[in-house]
């Protein structure tokens, strides 16, 4: 391994500090946009009684909202721990788990009144009121995270792993402990006093 290699260049450390970033920053988008409202409920009922409202939160709408935020934020620690081949297999998984974020999110602004209609618990006609607010902040986690999984694939082979941002060449160590230290002349006057009391003549 050569010096260049052993100590990569600022830019591949600060790619592998945006992946962890946008990984971290969409898990944790998709976990608060899937605890927030996402329809307004009414449901009317035959007179006298008055019509019943409620809310729909994301996990209900759209259960894999927080399921995906999850998965997002252990792979923004497993991009650091892993490298090679691992972390091809980890950008894939965050790029999938935004597919799936993304997608969800868009069937909660599109389908929001039919599934707000499914979670109702009383009869009647019920109609939703979609808040597009917290379904598209779903959705831009999904576009960041299927962004951060495609980096991962395609640059992350070339980023340093945890622990691993400085090595040391292949090979130095073993060359540093075999080079013989400088001989003074000090120690050539020891070796002559020990072969003088071996019984040697140290002139031969």
């Amino acid at each position: 391994m050569s010096v260049a290699e052993a100590r990569p260049v600022p830019a591949a450390r600060r790619e592998l500090t945006a992946a962890v970033l946008g990984a971290v920053a969409a898990g944790a988008l998709a976990l608060f946009a899937g605890g927030q409202p996402w329809a307004d409920v009414t449901t009317a009922r035959q007179a006298p009684l008055p019509p019943v409202t409620g809310v729909v939160s994301g996990a209900d709408a759209a259960p894999l909202v927080p399921a995906a935020g999850l998965v997002l934020l252990a792979a923004a620690v497993a991009v650091l721990a892993v490298r090679g081949a691992g972390r091809l297999l980890v950008g894939l998984l965050v790029a999938v788990a935004g597919g799936v974020l993304a997608l969800s999110a868009l069937r909660g602004l599109t389908g929001g009144a039919a599934a707000a209609a499914e979670h109702a618990q009383v009869r009647g006609t019920t109609t939703a009121d979609v808040l597009v607010a917290w379904p598209a902040v779903a959705l831009a986690a999904g576009v960041l995270a299927i962004a951060t999984g495609l980096l991962v694939v395609l640059r992350g082979r070339a980023w340093p792993a945890m622990g691993r941002r400085y090595e040391r060449p292949a090979g130095s160590t073993e060359t540093a402990t075999r080079q013989p230290a400088a001989r003074t002349d000090d120690h050539r006057a020891q070796d002559a006093w020990k072969a003088l009391d071996r019984g040697e003549d140290p002139t031969v």
